[in-house]
């Protein structure tokens, strides 16, 4: 336990992606941050990487296992003595047609995406409460506010989820435990670098008003102001941060195309 009060994070799925990038935003604002992620090598190499030994702390865990989850937050809490913001990050995806994805498939997806920030909060809240407060940002997507093919089991985790998020900060808000959603768009990451061929990456940027990708940057940008002081009367909330791509509705590509070339 460190012997000054500063500012505690757990972030699930942290070994890289958009939880590495919120680890390290969290490590610049002077927090200290617990990564935790199932890939256990990974996400140590990844802490080691920081090369914030004093500030940092991975935890190896499967968000989808009571147990692990419990044992995960003790180890962030012997470690620190607290924990101020829980970012429910980890999360997985099986991009499928409807009628090929198995039950163990969709069983998988909602244990993670959806279960596991469901148990997280569950073992992270008792703690806040008992010191006061604090915040839960819960990772969802644009996937979960609008239907898109080969996504039923991802997009309907993340629907989930950001209903979760509503329940979560009902009944939490009177330990002044504060819980919201940021609904990724497009983001340049590695999985999304590695799976968007040319022609899926042109026509999202021919559907986002912003016209290209988001960085991991602005994302932990988001996540944490949500967890900050500067969020202080802000809950229950899903903010999308997607360069306008859900708020623009169905796209019409060959109108813009002329508008562009007015």
């Amino acid at each position: 336990m460190t012997s000054t009060r500063r500012k505690v994070a757990l972030i699930t799925g942290a070994a890289r992606g958009i939880g590495l990038a919120a680890a390290k935003r969290f490590l610049a604002e002077g927090w200290q941050v617990a990564l935790l992620d199932v890939r256990g090598d990974e996400v140590r190499a990844s802490a080691r990487a920081l090369n914030r030994a004093d500030d940092t702390l991975a935890v190896e865990a499967d968000v989808s296992d009571s147990a692990a989850v419990q044992k995960a937050v003790q180890q962030t809490q012997d470690r620190f003595g607290h924990i101020d913001a829980l970012v429910n990050n980890a999360g997985i995806a099986i991009f499928k047609p409807l009628l090929d994805v198995s039950l163990e498939e969709w069983s998988r997806v909602l244990a993670v995406n959806l279960t596991g920030p469901f148990l997280m909060t569950q073992a992270v809240a008792p703690l806040m409460r008992d010191q006061g407060g604090g915040a839960v940002v819960n990772i969802t997507s644009i996937s979960g506010l609008r239907a898109s093919t080969l996504r039923v089991a991802y997009g309907t985790s993340k629907a989930a989820l950001a209903h979760l998020t509503r329940q979560q900060a009902a009944e939490l808000a009177q330990y002044n435990i504060r819980v919201n959603a940021v609904a990724p768009g497009p983001v340049e990451t590695a999985m999304a670098k590695a799976v968007h061929t040319p022609e899926i990456r042109a026509d999202y940027h021919d559907h986002i008003p912003l016209d290209r990708y988001g960085l991991e940057s602005e994302l932990a940008a988001a996540i944490f102001f949500l967890c900050s002081e500067q969020a202080s009367y802000i809950t229950g909330q899903e903010l999308a941060v997607d360069g306008g791509f859900d708020a623009a509705g169905i796209g019409l590509p060959t109108l813009r195309g002329e508008r562009r070339n007015e």
